[in-house]
């Protein structure tokens, strides 16, 4: 029976370290944001390819501006672990809006990740996903829209959880 509580703490671990990665992007923490990956990590966004972990934080960090407004969403996951291993197959939902250029991206994909078991706990190998869709709109063109910041951002900023 422990063999089975193990797999699903495992499983859990790696469910938590995919959390920890949306929370940490969509709120631009990023030095908690590097620590999720081992240093060798590699990452493929749909064409958009990272050969290590600081290419990976370095770009995020540059692109995703503190103007932009991100939305991440991971669910339905599929993983498997085996040993110090785990893959794990998510549906992604995530929208960017920047209202500087009046734009607002949305879009989903299915992300393919690699974990590995360190003596700090479960780390991505690699993250990476392709895209099923992705729409953009100008934000004052839809009728009746608004958009307005909330206070998540400053309210996170330099607690690290």
């Amino acid at each position: 029976m422990s063999n089975v509580h193990d797999t699903r703490s495992n499983v859990e671990a790696v469910i938590g370290l995919k959390y920890a990665y949306l929370r940490t992007l969509d709120l631009k923490l990023w030095e908690e944001f590097e620590q999720l990956f081992v240093p060798e990590a590699t990452g493929a966004y749909a064409g958009l390819d990272f050969g290590s972990r600081r290419e990976l934080v370095d770009y995020m960090s540059s692109t995703l501006t503190p103007d932009m407004v991100t939305f991440h969403q991971a669910h339905h996951p599929e993983v498997a672990v085996s040993g110090d291993e785990a893959t794990a197959v998510w549906y992604l939902h995530d929208k960017v809006f920047v209202p500087a250029y009046d734009v607002a991206i949305e879009g989903a994909a299915f992300y393919r990740d690699r974990c590995v078991r360190t003596s700090e706990g479960w780390r991505f190998a690699h993250v990476g996903y392709e895209r099923t869709y992705e729409a953009s709109w100008t934000m004052s063109s839809a009728p009746g829209w608004s958009f307005k910041v909330g206070g998540a951002y400053d309210a996170w900023q330099g607690t690290g959880s």
